[in-house]
């Protein structure tokens, strides 16, 4: 009866994850969810965020996820426990019609493949999937796969197309059964069949489920900027998969927040984890992907990419050795701008206008890291290992004695 007692909390949350995202991106956020973020907390923030203040914010852009969550205790390769799951984000939804696409690191401990042909082209062609480090390669053939089913290419001679599908990751193997390989082809499908536009779900959902960010649960976290100029006004839509930091360098609303968190329990791990040396050195990463519906060019976009350091680094994120930080930022304000077989007119985005769209990214990628920590919740994983969540009151007294909250 006990074993059943502790199976039947995690069927629940498994069922409640998943219908989560199923239903929560296309708009209906189901009874009984938290919605809670950084904002609702008193956290404040610079600019002025979208209608959703999603990645979502930016027209034609969809967000599927699928995340997997099963098992307790004790590692069993191929078994468990699971906590892991795959992220989706599709340009323009389900229609093929390539973006202008640039990406950059902060620090290259990590991967993100198809980046050589984004750089050699300047599109991006494919959707933008995130999961953990030991997926890569079954997310990377299964988008193949569906790219293929679902006609999502151009073929440069009678039926002939490839491909080269982004796939980036973080590593969420303290808490997950990472070289059992759980994300599998179907949950990849999953993710890009779902994918919708409307609220997206964070925290530790899709992508994000076993991740750890200033060693508190992180995950998935979303942001928008409204941007406006002599130029016109745009959207920057921002989604991170946040799983890197130190607690003691956290910030937060740009103030030190990390010496009030260490005396904050801090997560449990097993001796047969990692070692403390480890954990105290910037062993995790962050993947940050960038939208905006302006008319950059491809070398314009791969600067805004970079500006995505701006909001890690004032979250405390230092690029450390051990961490891997790769952004990627893309721009649907050229439709019908790629084509094999014809010449086609772009709008050219002067640089000098290029100004508050990078301070919005700076400000979106904060607020997404942020978002992810409020929506990150206790957490144990294999061997009993914990992530605990960022705690409320001592965030909000933090905030009081700076005079940032009443």
């Amino acid at each position: 009866m006990k074993k059943l007692l502790h199976v039947i909390p995690l069927v629940l949350l498994l069922f409640v994850t998943i219908s989560y995202q199923n239903t929560g991106a296309s708009g209906e956020i189901p009874s009984g969810q938290n919605r809670e973020r950084a904002r609702d907390w008193g956290i404040p923030f610079s600019g002025k965020p979208g209608f959703l203040n999603a990645i979502t914010d930016v027209p034609g852009v969809t967000v599927g996820m699928v995340t997997l969550i099963s098992g307790e205790g004790k590692l069993e390769k191929g078994k468990g426990p699971v906590r892991t799951g795959v992220t989706s984000i599709l340009p323009r939804g389900k229609t093929f019609d390539p973006v202008y696409a640039g990406w950059a690191t902060f620090n290259g401990n990590g991967d993100m493949t198809g980046t050589h042909w984004i750089d050699e082209s300047g599109f991006l062609e494919t959707p933008v999937l995130i999961t953990n480090t030991g997926s890569v390669g079954i997310v990377r053939d299964a988008a193949w796969d569906w790219m293929d089913r679902n006609g999502y290419y151009a073929p440069f001679m009678k039926e002939y197309w490839y491909a080269y599908p982004v796939v980036a990751e973080t590593y969420d193997g303290m808490l997950n059964d990472i070289n059992g390989q759980h994300v599998r082809p179907k949950h990849v499908w999953q993710a890009l069949d779902q994918a919708r536009e409307g609220p997206v779900a964070e925290g530790s959902v899709g992508g994000g489920t076993g991740m750890i960010c200033h060693e508190f649960k992180g995950g998935t976290g979303t942001s928008s900027r409204q941007v406006e100029n002599s130029f016109g006004r745009f959207i920057i839509g921002v989604l991170v998969q946040a799983n890197y930091g130190g607690r003691k360098e956290m910030r937060l609303a740009g103030l030190p927040i990390g010496k009030d968190l260490l005396d904050f329990s801090l997560p449990k791990f097993n001796e047969t984890s990692p070692s403390s040396a480890m954990k105290e050195r910037e062993t995790g990463s962050i993947i940050v992907i960038v939208a905006t519906n302006a008319p950059l060019n491809a070398t314009q976009c791969q600067r805004l990419a970079r500006r995505a350091s701006l909001g890690i680094s004032r979250m405390g994120g230092k690029g450390g050795n051990g961490s891997g930080d790769i952004f990627l930022a893309f721009a649907t304000g050229n439709p019908g701008a790629f084509s094999l077989d014809r010449i086609t007119a772009v709008k050219q985005f002067p640089n000098v206008g290029m100004d508050e769209l990078f301070t919005a990214v700076g400000e979106a990628t904060e607020e997404a890291i942020c978002n992810a920590l409020v929506a990150g919740r206790d957490m144990t994983g294999i061997q009993g290992n914990s992530a605990y969540g960022l705690p409320k009151s001592l965030v909000q007294s933090f905030l009081r004695a700076h005079a940032l909250l009443k």
